[in-house]
């Protein structure tokens, strides 16, 4: 392995601790909040994790979308990457939610608008990578999962403005509010940083998952075309004639 190659294996985990790091400096020294306390600190951590699936998710839209278009499969490794890290900054969304929620509601869960199309977009995206290991055939798997990367994009919108179009547990939008946000400045500034080190750490995470398929693309071409002896070709049946 080059130097080159050793750096970009190793810099996207530098990056990822360097941007964690910033991130809870900022959570932690900020103010809490007058009513919820210390409570409030898992908001700098649950709405970037809310944000970046969305990201995530428009990403994979993205990467399907030009999959079909140029049948390229460099972009279907983006689109699922993407997918992948969404489901996990989803399932950090649903986990913080309901650690929030306890507290606050009084139950660890209830069917709200939010939360409930919040899970289906989870578990949809769980069957999108599901979906991508129904076949080792590299463009037939990568067109399958790019009709559904590109359909399951309506469930972001929907999800995000579903505390608007209905009415909801969950707190409206502060941050992007019509009429300005609804939040001391010092609590935007740290929210706004979180929401930059996230993007960061999302960014790092890709190029290190698009590396990771890369060589599972590899490995896959070279087993489905390597010519070499199968398993157990050396070894021939016993003489059972006893030699006559």
């Amino acid at each position: 392995m080059t130097a080159n190659e050793h750096r970009t294996t190793v810099w996207p985990w530098i990056v990822m601790a360097v941007a964690g790091f910033h991130v809870f400096v900022a959570s932690m020294t900020v103010p809490p909040d007058a009513l919820q306390g210390q409570l409030s600190r898992i908001m700098y951590v649950h709405v970037p994790a809310a944000w970046l699936a969305y990201l995530a998710f428009g990403i994979t839209m993205l990467g399907s979308a030009m999959y079909l278009w140029k049948k390229d499969l460099k972009w279907d490794r983006r689109a699922h990457a993407s997918a992948e890290i969404g489901v996990m900054f989803t399932g950090m969304t649903i986990v913080l939610g309901m650690v929030w929620a306890k507290p606050t509601w009084g139950v660890w869960w209830t069917w709200d608008a939010r939360l409930t199309l919040t899970a289906i977009m989870f578990f949809v995206y769980l069957g999108y990578l599901a979906l991508r290991r129904t076949t080792d055939n590299l463009d037939m798997r990568a067109k399958r999962s790019a009709i559904l990367g590109v359909l399951a994009i309506v469930q972001v919108p929907l999800v995000h403005f579903s505390v608007i179009w209905w009415r909801s547990l969950h707190q409206a939008p502060t941050l992007l509010n019509p009429e300005g946000p609804s939040m001391d400045t010092s609590m935007v500034i740290t929210l706004l940083i979180a929401v930059s080190g996230f993007t960061v750490m999302y960014v790092a995470m890709m190029f290190k998952r698009i590396e990771l398929s890369r060589l599972e693309d590899a490995v896959l071409v070279s087993e489905q075309t390597s010519s070499g002896p199968i398993a157990g070709h050396g070894i021939t049946s016993p003489d059972l004639t006893g030699g006559s």
